[in-house]
């Protein structure tokens, strides 16, 4: 996708919540197995495997 000066960008927030020193983790609010991020984060937290599933199906084709 191209803006009007023909520059690409993506629509993906590439924000990611800071990762955790060790427990307690948050959930995944997928399949809610521990994330690699703390509990005390807010906002959507996924494990690597949703992570990795969701920017898959977001991912900007070009």
């Amino acid at each position: 996708m191209s803006d009007d000066t023909g520059q690409e960008y993506c629509l993906i927030d590439a924000m990611t919540p800071p990762k955790a020193d060790g427990p307690p983790y948050a959930e995944c609010v997928l399949c809610r197995k521990p994330t690699e991020y703390p509990e005390s984060h807010r906002g959507i937290t996924l494990c690597p495997v949703c992570e990795w599933q969701e920017a898959q199906r977001t991912a900007c084709s070009g």
